[in-house]
């Protein structure tokens, strides 16, 4: 099917009052794990590696793909943080999202908040979709697992029903539960759109190779630092498009867009250099990027983040990256 430029976003009327609302719990949980661990995310708190890497936007790509960062071949510095999903420091060994951000430098252009940007950033899990159409029960499944178990059965039970919590909670461990081979080996998804110039957009992070070993352990970081000593790993960086919404909605987030009616198509490659993570430059890197901030709205215009998740992120990063003195 052919990639179509009819996509709309549906913006509810009290979308800004409600996002604003989220904002303010998800600092208020910030601070309190602040507390606990240190200053930090209020999502995606433990990084595991900040490396170095480089993005090549490929030559020849469809009409369609040459909007913004991939309008023309070019090479870009960039920057990889890779992170366990969770507002706790929890161990590796417990089930959660992983998170795969990269920051493309050097890019020059209209921003998507209005002025002009210097970066791209990409934000990307492990999971092709959210667990939820929209943000609102995210939220609350957010904010309550951050308390502990009791804290999100309590929930669910009280917002789903007895029987209903009990599915939702079968339902977000079955998830949460599928196994995780490292950063080497896993591929990573926006899991929401953005736009492509007038097109809408999924995003795609798949290893190149794919006779790569598994990690050997739960120890993210040590299995991707031993493998960047011995060499480079690289990445295809793909994107799906928008057909229609009935196959590839804007507003659903829980939609895994079907690659059988909207194929990814190839538009860069991301290498991540061979590097020593644990030398002094190493960890000077890792120590900036952890200050940084990697936000789907850090974006040219041409990038902009479309749909409900999205536009919540705008309100919540936010305050997040102000409250934890990154903004």
């Amino acid at each position: 099917m052919k990639p179509s430029t009819e996509w709309r976003e549906q913006v509810a009327p009290d979308e800004g009052e409600r996002f604003a609302g989220y904002a303010r719990q998800f600092v208020a949980m910030q601070r309190v794990k602040s507390a606990q661990f240190g200053n930090g995310r209020a999502l995606h708190r433990l990084q595991h590696l900040g490396l170095k890497a480089r993005l090549e936007v490929m030559v020849d790509l469809p009409e369609h793909a040459r909007h913004g960062l991939f309008a023309k071949p070019a090479s870009y510095e960039a920057w990889v943080r890779l992170s366990n999903g969770s507002a706790n420091r929890a161990p590796n060994s417990r089930p959660d999202i992983r998170g795969f951000s990269f920051k493309v430098l050097g890019v020059d252009g209209p921003g998507a908040l209005g002025d002009d940007t210097q970066c791209q950033d990409f934000a990307l899990i492990q999971r092709p979709a959210f667990a939820y159409p929209k943000t609102d029960e995210f939220v609350g499944l957010a904010l309550h697992g951050s308390e502990g178990p009791l804290a999100l059965i309590k929930y669910m039970v009280g917002r789903y029903g007895l029987l209903g919590g009990l599915r939702e909670l079968k339902r977000i461990a079955g998830a949460f539960a599928q196994p995780f081979t490292g950063f080497a080996t896993t591929t990573f998804y926006s899991a929401a759109p953005i736009a492509c110039g007038p097109y809408a957009v999924r995003v795609r992070l798949v290893p190149a190779d794919n006779t790569l070993r598994p990690a050997d352990s739960t120890d993210w970081a040590r299995d991707m630092a031993d493998r960047l000593r011995a060499g480079a790993l690289t990445y295809q960086v793909q994107l799906q498009f928008y057909v229609d919404e009935a196959i590839t909605p804007i507003e659903d987030a829980s939609v895994d867009w079907p690659e059988a009616q909207s194929p990814y198509v190839t538009v860069a490659q991301l290498s991540v250099a061979a590097q020593d993570a644990d030398s002094a430059e190493g960890r000077k890197l890792a120590e900036q990027i952890e200050a940084a901030v990697f936000d789907p709205w850090a974006a040219l215009a041409d990038h902009r983040p479309l749909g409900d998740v999205m536009r919540a992120r705008k309100v919540t990063y936010f305050e997040s990256q102000k409250a934890r003195g990154a903004a």
